[in-house]
């Protein structure tokens, strides 16, 4: 007998659940993979994952980036989170992590000046940063590094992004909690 076809054959990665309590970890679907000029971002009106913009020669995304499902930050987005894991993953690849820390950041585009903060996470099986449980675990030269990433990025756009602070996990946890998108039951 022939399987039902459904309705919708696209999965809505906006839509999971952000947050595992019992564990104490997030989800992030991976957008962009480390090592990528391309930079991808899922389309949620048709449900695939669209390429946005291609980086410069020699500027590529220094880890994975993604975003926490059922969250919206001041930007309009989904929370974006920068995953720290052995080896990238692929668009669309669901990550389970460990909120380490958030990059805290100010943009400024068309005019308009909103918060647009980078969440770090580690991926709960990942065995070269098994041992970063917060910020203060990792080398303020990577967090400089990164920081300047997001800032000469954003200037591709034209627009401007200023990092205006770091804080750690538990900080971290609570500034994602409060971006979680309320959905009617």
């Amino acid at each position: 007998m022939p399987k039902k076809k459904s309705k919708r054959a696209l999965a809505a990665p906006t839509l999971l659940k952000s947050f595992d309590k019992e564990k104490g970890t997030i989800q992030v679907v991976v957008e962009t993979p480390r090592g990528c000029r391309n930079k991808f971002a899922y389309d949620p009106d048709r449900g695939i994952f669209q390429l946005k913009k291609v980086l410069p020669e020699g500027m590529t995304f220094p880890h994975d980036f993604g975003f926490v499902p059922s969250t919206k930050g001041e930007d309009g987005d989904p929370v974006d989170v920068l995953i720290l894991m052995d080896e990238p993953a692929y668009p669309g690849c669901l990550i389970e992590c460990r909120i380490v820390g958030v990059i805290e950041g100010r943009q400024k585009e068309e005019g308009e000046t909103f918060r647009n903060d980078r969440f770090l996470g580690v991926s709960v099986v990942s065995h070269t940063h098994s041992n970063i449980r917060d910020l203060s675990d990792l080398n303020p030269n990577f967090l400089a590094e990164l920081e300047n990433f997001f800032e000469q990025y954003h200037k591709l756009d034209g627009s401007k992004y200023k990092c205006i602070g770091k804080k750690g996990a538990r900080a971290a946890k609570r500034l994602l909690k409060s971006q979680m998108v309320k959905r009617a039951a």
